[in-house]
């Protein structure tokens, strides 16, 4: 019995562990070459409280391929222009 209690509670930690969020952002120097090892070492000197300090990645000189977007303020209008409103008094 105390086996199977045992069990059912490292499951579920587990479960839990697999569920909690994971920053999946990748990083690269632009042209500048770098190690494995230097990545690692900038990485961990930025974690703080188990989260990636994003101004601290950039002022080493990081820049994040995939930045997480935050959804601020209105949301965006699908059938808006991406270059915006259009100039009045265009050529056409």
């Amino acid at each position: 019995m105390r086996s199977l209690i045992f069990s059912i509670s490292v499951i579920l930690a587990l479960a839990a562990a697999g569920c909690s969020s994971y920053d999946d952002r990748q990083w690269l120097k632009v042209d500048q070459k770098y190690t494995t090892d230097e990545f690692r070492r900038d990485h961990t000197a930025c974690m703080k409280n188990g989260k990636l300090d994003d101004n601290c990645m950039r002022s080493r000189g990081w820049v994040a391929v995939n930045p997480t977007t935050k959804a601020e303020g209105q949301p965006r209008d699908p059938n808006a222009s991406p270059l915006g409103a259009p100039v009045k008094g265009g050529r056409y």
